[in-house]
């Protein structure tokens, strides 16, 4: 039978339950269990797809076109467990499918209740990742215990327990333990609170993890302890991390998280090995080389809406030697300021994927500098897009091109929607998602990433290259060197005589981990390390020559 782990948060959120249960993870595989992650969120939209990045950070998109939360990303960035959409479902997801059970009698006549009805379809979703392949699940819930949404989870956990025996569930509850500089001390009162709540609920918590700023004396230990019902030794401290998220899993290790949880559910484990893990975060904390790439786009102030890219930097940074200082630019900064002051002394600039046309200006100008002064350009999704109007209008000479999503009435319309999107109607779920195959050219920058000719890649959008332009683009160095295997869609662009311009229409940045970074983000960043690297060789080496008017090869 699988074990289950069901990890909650109290007193505030963005604690980090995410991370933490993708730590979990990370460990009990590494302690050759095979485990299975999944999160619960308790909003009523049926999944994040509709919803703005400023309110909800990035959508992340799974191989089979699922749009989940963005804690699926960490899932899949510190563990090798697959992913699907039984990996996330939401308060609309579980009312949605009791909903049409109801509309088509399945419930034989009888009143349907949030108990016990929404909450059997909370265990079932549950159930959903129980396999003969499977040693533990870990189950993460959305929100705050308190909060009235998250009440039917809660509550349906509680059940679980009863269902399947106690011995084989661990409850994990997350909290905080603030210091109050004014009164020179820790305070353990919120999360006593916390999981008082929890027990009135019926869940009594078997390990808390406490986040911190500073050390927990053994006396607050000891006193969460009492207060709480818990073992002192599976009162554990997590203090913030300052450096970087991949620390969290090596400090739960060094409070002997991974082996409470074994002795608990009476797992059958190896023992632990990280080393890798730790040379890893070594490699990141000492560096040969530092570059600085800009982030041009709409969401900027959201730190959530391009995590994933944020995250790919780091790995590729991490597998170039490099640490890699991100400089967030609004793309309406741009537009305002200008391309050569906001940007100067960049070594890349990367535009990530959007949707709308605010700040595409500023987007296209950013393009159009790197372009031009010969900096490393990666585009990505709408990036691609951007790229293709940015040559349009200033290469090709094709005045006014856009995309059909900014002008309908463009005379040049190098983006249009897909043929398939003209009869959708609702937003939800019905973009292009999820893997598609690409098809690559021998000898391009694409196929000297992922030295091979075929990848397959995540997806998520509605609009895409025109191929009626391929042939005028191709005549003045912009060359298509991904496409789909039918050859319709244009996947990767890349530019002749830049030392590294390439825009892709997928996302690769749902497929990079700390510890393979993908070969992509890996290529770009080996072109901004040769760039910065190249300002400090003389004339004659190979590499980069700083001129007057910009950077080329030598």
């Amino acid at each position: 039978m699988a074990k289950h782990i069901f990890v909650t948060g109290g007193v505030v959120s963005s604690l980090g339950k995410g991370l933490t249960s993708a730590s979990i993870g990370m460990l009990l595989e590494q302690r050759g269990l095979r485990v299975r992650l999944q999160k619960f969120d308790p909003y009523i939209n049926v999944d994040p797809g509709t919803m703005s990045p400023f309110q909800h950070g990035e959508v992340y998109v799974l191989d089979d076109g699922g749009e989940t939360d963005l804690d699926l990303g960490h899932y899949e960035r510190f563990t090798n467990a697959p992913l699907s959409r039984d990996c996330n479902f939401t308060t609309g997801k579980i009312y949605q499918s009791v909903i049409q059970k109801e509309r088509k009698g399945e419930y034989l006549g009888k009143t349907v209740q949030v108990i016990p009805h929404v909450t059997d379809e909370i265990k079932g979703a549950i159930k959903k990742l129980v396999a003969n392949d499977v040693d533990v699940v870990i189950t993460e819930i959305g929100g705050t215990v308190g909060d009235i949404e998250g009440l039917p989870f809660l509550e349906a956990i509680r059940q679980f327990a009863l269902d399947i025996g106690k011995a084989n569930v661990l409850y994990i509850h997350l909290t905080l333990i603030p210091y109050l500089k004014a009164a020179g001390e820790m305070k353990t009162k919120p999360t006593q609170h916390s999981v008082e709540r929890l027990r009135q609920i019926g869940i009594q918590p078997d390990i808390l993890i406490c986040r911190t700023e500073r050390e927990i004396s053994k006396d607050d230990i000891a006193k969460i302890a009492l207060f709480c019902n818990v073992e002192s030794r599976a009162v554990i401290e997590e203090r913030d991390k300052e450096f970087s998220i991949y620390e969290v899993p090596v400090s739960l290790v060094d409070h002997d998280l991974d082996q409470i949880i074994v002795d608990k559910l009476q797992l059958k484990a190896n023992p632990l090995d990280i080393s890798a893990w730790r040379e890893m975060l070594l490699k990141m904390k000492n560096p040969a080389h530092e570059v600085t790439v800009g982030v041009v786009g709409k969401y900027i102030r959201h730190n959530d809406a391009y995590k994933s890219i944020y995250e790919s930097l780091d790995h590729a940074g991490i597998a170039e030697d490099a640490r890699v200082v991100v400089r967030k630019i609004e793309a309406e900064e741009i537009e305002r300021e200008g391309a050569e002051r906001v940007l100067s002394g960049l070594d890349g600039v990367l535009v990530p994927g959007g949707f709308d046309y605010r700040g595409s200006s500023g987007k296209i100008d950013a393009i159009r500098y790197a372009r031009e002064r010969l900096v490393p350009f990666f585009g990505i999704c709408l990036g691609l897009q951007c790229a293709v109007i940015e040559f349009a209008r200033n290469v090709v000479y094709l005045t006014d091109a856009n995309s059909t999503e900014f002008d309908r009435n463009t005379p040049h319309p190098v983006v249009v929607m897909l043929d398939e999107q003209f009869s959708v109607t609702d937003k939800g779920g019905t973009m292009r998602l999820g893997s598609y195959p690409c098809v690559m050219t021998e000898g391009s920058l694409a196929h000297q990433a992922y030295d091979a000719t075929t990848a397959e890649e995540r997806h998520r959008h509605r609009y895409e290259f025109n191929p009626q332009y391929r042939s005028q683009f191709e005549a003045h160095g912009l060359v298509v060197t991904g496409i789909s295997p039918n050859g319709k869609l244009v996947e990767i662009v890349e530019l002749r005589d830049h030392p590294w311009f390439l825009a892709v229409q997928c996302h690769p940045e749902f497929k990079s981990k700390p510890t393979k970074a993908h070969p992509l983000f890996q290529s770009f960043i080996h072109a901004c390390v040769a760039r910065h690297e190249g300002k400090k060789k003389v004339d004659g080496q190979p590499g980069y020559v700083v001129t007057d008017e910009a950077v080329a090869v030598s």
